[in-house]
């Protein structure tokens, strides 16, 4: 993956994978090289996402089958390994914000340093969405159909990394006061 434009879809539910393959669809013929991570927060529904996919090249991590040149997707299908799945990313999008579960926790791909954009239904994590929103570490999308536009905002996915860091109090401590100014924190969507 060295090189090449990644980015994540994580924690996802049914509806999401499909706005995450739409937008994957909408970007490759764009961004070159393009290579996009599913990982369902339920891996027991491969099956599912694999029809999804249908005619894009794949690979399932629970299979042990490694990303070739020509792989498009890397279903993360697995369990216990989120940390590992984002640290391959630059950019993540956090599931459960784009249908009515109120969404997944942010916190740990900011914590890595990656941009991060959820969708507008996050009420269980409302206080920290707000946080790295405000601090320039996460974007709320309005729905689906912008989850493309936000990734591949003038073709910036794979300089979007390049533009990201967190400073080290904010991976030690997380939000405990870390969060307190993008100029602080330095972790911004300057692309956006």
């Amino acid at each position: 993956l060295a090189g090449r434009p990644v980015w994540i879809a994580a924690s996802t539910h049914p509806g999401e994978e499909a706005a995450a393959l739409a937008a994957h669809r909408a970007l490759a013929p764009r961004i070159p090289g393009l290579f996009t991570i599913l990982a369902p927060r339920h891996p027991e529904r491969a099956a599912e996402v694999i029809a999804l996919a249908e005619g894009l090249p794949l690979c399932r991590r629970s299979l042990g089958e490694v990303p070739q040149p020509a792989t498009e997707l890397l279903l993360f299908d697995t369990i216990g390994e989120l940390g590992l799945a984002y640290r391959l990313a630059r950019v993540a999008f956090v599931g459960g914000s784009l249908v009515p579960r109120g969404g997944q926790n942010p916190v740990e791909p900011a914590r890595l340093g990656l941009p991060v954009l959820v969708g507008p239904l996050h009420a269980n994590f409302a206080e920290t969405v707000a946080a790295l929103r405000d601090a320039g570490a996460l974007r709320v999308l309005p729905d689906a159909a912008a989850l493309a536009p936000a990734l591949g905002y003038d073709c910036r996915l794979a300089t979007a990394a390049e533009t990201v860091r967190l400073v080290p109090a904010a991976r030690r401590d997380g939000l405990r006061g870390a969060l307190v100014s993008a100029t602080e924190l330095n972790c911004t969507f300057q692309c956006w």
